[in-house]
């Protein structure tokens, strides 16, 4: 069995990281959408409402798994026997910050690997960071973020 794990904040879970994932469901027999705790990001939502957003929006998916984790990724794909962990690339400086990831993960795990899947145009755009701008200043959420979260969004930003 192909287990991934798709690594991220998801703070919140964006058309761009549904991309990714759904792309990813046609290579792998299971994808773990794992929301860590990245101490270098001030989030806007805790981390178990992430994970009831992408629950909820992948309810119907059941080669899909949300798991939270507090370590380093590669010892939590090691802890989940994933074999690959997925990443999305939106552009050239995503690649040079994930390139030095990967690094760094095969320095301290080699039998894990990394495999790419680069945003198409219709999602290349998005990224949580700016999805939180739009939040913050209360505009329009429609082809960011799932609708089914848009009313919770605001409602806990109230």
């Amino acid at each position: 069995m192909k287990k991934a794990l798709f690594p991220g904040t998801f703070d919140p879970i964006t058309y761009g990281h549904i991309e990714i994932i759904e792309r990813g469901l046609k290579l792998f027999d299971q994808i773990v959408i794992g929301i860590g705790s990245n101490t270098a990001k001030n989030t806007m939502f805790t981390q178990l409402q992430r994970s009831a957003w992408i629950k909820k929006y992948f309810a119907n998916e059941s080669k899909i798994t949300v798991e939270l984790y507090n370590n380093l990724t590669v010892q939590f794909a090691r802890s989940i026997n994933a074999q690959f962990i997925l990443r999305g690339l939106r552009n050239a400086p995503d690649f040079e910050y994930e390139r030095n990831i990967d690094l760094l993960n095969k320095h301290l795990d080699s039998s894990i690997e990394t495999i790419y899947i680069i945003s198409s145009p219709k999602t290349a755009h998005i990224s949580s960071t700016l999805v939180r701008e739009v939040i913050r200043y209360r505009g329009d959420l429609q082809g960011l973020v799932p609708e089914l979260i848009i009313k919770d969004i605001y409602a806990l930003e109230a």
